[in-house]
């Protein structure tokens, strides 16, 4: 379980595709601390810790994964966003994530603010009713509140800081980021789908 405030940013110095699985090194300021079995939010996917070697650690991204995620798609020296699991003793100031990636979605616009930077992306119109004005999402692991709801359309507006230590500053037009929709609306739309 994570929250969505990133801890800090790893870079990607290996992959290895094993069968049709991908094995992936990240080097990061805090992979030294980490142990084998551990959970952790890579862009919001929840990956088990395989092995840690000095200031790297590795993990395995499975068929299932790399189908509904972007983790396919990341390249040598690429910089991804880290969590480590939450601890049941103290404040959560994002959401409840689970690190379990619904969707990917496309970023389609950015607009510089003076202050903050708006991203808006496409979903898949099937997700729509997952999206609500308020409402929270997270993106490539990053705990954030949307607004400006189209159809299949939704944008979040991301503050100096959390563009300084993450790696939403390298999102262009037509990147693609995972996303996990808010835990509590997809108990909501499945009852409402069962009743």
């Amino acid at each position: 379980m994570f929250t969505g405030i990133i801890e800090t940013t790893g870079k990607i110095i290996n992959k290895v595709k094993k069968g049709s699985n991908l094995e992936i090194t990240i080097e990061s300021q805090i992979s030294s601390a980490l142990k084998p079995d551990q959970s952790l939010s890579h862009n919001g996917v929840c990956l088990t810790v395989e092995r840690v070697k000095g200031n790297t650690h590795q993990v395995t991204a499975i068929e299932e994964t790399l189908l509904k995620t972007n983790l396919g798609s990341w390249q040598i020296n690429e910089h991804i966003n880290l969590e480590r699991c939450l601890q049941m003793n103290g404040r959560i100031d994002g959401h409840i994530v689970q690190g379990h990636v619904d969707t990917v979605a496309i970023c389609s616009h950015i607009v510089q603010k003076e202050g903050s930077v708006e991203l808006s992306f496409e979903i898949d119109k099937k997700f729509a009713a997952l999206i609500i004005e308020k409402g929270s999402i997270c993106l490539n692991g990053i705990s954030l509140t949307i607004f400006n709801i189209g159809t299949n359309t939704f944008t979040v507006a991301i503050v100096p800081f959390t563009f300084n230590h993450t790696n939403i500053q390298q999102l262009t037009i037509s990147s693609p980021v995972n996303i996990e929709f808010d835990m509590i609306g997809k108990y909501v739309s499945r009852l409402q789908f069962l009743s």
